[in-house]
């Protein structure tokens, strides 16, 4: 999408974007950029029409400016008899300007979370000069000194073109952690889905982003392959990240939307989803794919077929493996109780096989719907794309 000047543009209040990592759900939530400076990835439904801006970087400062000063609020009210109570949130609300109540709530939610964390909005804030984040940076942790983490998202393809020396100088002034959607690791997967980056950038990147002294992110994305490119997808990804050592690698999901490029993919069948079953196959392969790293592997999103798989490299592996081995030894059924059960999230874990009353619940469904092992992945699809 084009890049639009907002230099001259007014500044019309504090803003937030449309997503974040699910490990940022405490975070107070500073938007950098709006959209995504590329938003051609044809297995994305974010962002998609939206035309791609810098935030000046004095609006920036002003947003977090304003969370300041209701925050200086909420202390002093902290301190009086009654404490903060919903009616005095209320009351504060109501007399304030429309413009000014999106920081407020923002203020609100943060300082009920602890106000430990800040995450960068939106897709990629490293995209800006970095001289300008550094100055939004120390501004950030001049205002709120208390913090212990900063994150954001980034493209490895942005991180790749990014001087050591500047990445360095954005960690010294208190980025703490980036966020890569790595998603494959295989430049034919990269190039059919048009990720805009190559394995070697991934690569790249990532060793950069570690060299700063930055904790990394790698998002990995199983199923993304489909049929024909599964196995390579599962064994470059895991080449990749053992080139990188990424301090987290976080497994999402493929789910396939009708309103995104890939489902038109699929409908023309030039991409063949994988099945539950060969999902946790190539997962399996991943896993036993890592080598010589020390990353803590995190299941963590509601898309995930198993929501347990989560330890620390190499001690934990067996344990992870052992997973994804026990599902597959299911019979044909019990697997299809456990998809069910997954997706309306009444198990996050293989364990949960063993609560009677779950699975009674899970197989009312299947009974209702008619769900079998034959045509559970069709359903499995309709179940996941209420969660995008």
């Amino acid at each position: 999408m084009e890049q639009k000047n907002e230099k001259d543009r007014p500044y019309q209040g504090f803003e937030q974007g449309p997503i974040r990592p699910p490990s940022e759900a405490a975070s107070l939530l500073v938007r950098v950029t709006r959209n995504c400076p590329w938003n051609r990835c044809a297995f994305c439904p974010v962002y998609k029409e939206a035309r791609f801006s810098l935030r000046p970087v004095e609006h920036v400062k002003n947003d977090i400016d304003a969370v300041a000063g209701h925050l200086s609020v909420l202390f002093k009210m902290a301190q009086k008899p009654n404490g903060i109570t919903q009616e005095a949130l209320q009351g504060l609300a109501q007399n304030l300007a429309p413009f000014e109540r999106t920081a407020f709530a923002a203020a609100v939610s943060w300082y009920a979370n602890g106000m430990e964390s800040v995450f960068l909005q939106d897709a990629n804030s490293l995209v800006i000069k970095p001289a300008d984040l550094v100055e939004i940076l120390t501004h950030l942790r001049k205002r709120f000194p208390w913090i212990k983490r900063v994150t954001s998202y980034a493209r490895s393809h942005t991180i790749a073109r990014i001087s050591d020396d500047d990445l360095s100088a954005i960690s010294r002034a208190g980025l703490n952690r980036i966020h890569i959607g790595m998603e494959s690791g295989s430049d034919k997967v990269l190039a059919l889905v048009k990720k805009g980056t190559t394995k070697e950038q991934h690569v790249i990147a990532g060793q950069k982003v570690k060299r700063s002294q930055m904790e990394l992110s790698e998002y990995v994305m199983p199923g993304l392959g489909g049929k024909a490119l599964s196995r390579e997808h599962a064994l470059e990804t895991a080449d990749a990240l053992n080139r990188i050592n990424p301090d987290f690698i976080r497994l999402r999901s493929l789910a396939i939307p009708a309103n995104i490029p890939l489902a038109e993919m699929v409908r023309q069948g030039t991409f063949i989803p994988l099945s539950d079953v060969a999902v946790a196959e190539e997962i399996l392969l991943f896993l036993e794919s890592l080598s010589g790293i020390q990353s803590v592997i995190k299941s963590d999103h509601v898309l995930n077929l198993f929501e347990d798989l989560e330890g620390t490299l190499p001690e934990d592996k067996q344990k992870m493996t052992a997973i994804v081995r026990s599902f597959l030894a299911l019979s044909p059924d019990e697997r299809t109780v456990y998809q069910v059960g997954r997706r309306l999230m009444l198990f996050s874990g293989l364990a949960d096989m063993a609560d009677s009353e779950r699975v009674r619940r899970t197989r009312e469904v299947m009974e209702r719907l008619s769900i079998t092992p034959e045509n559970v992945d069709a359903t499995i699809q309709r179940l996941m794309q209420q969660f995008i």
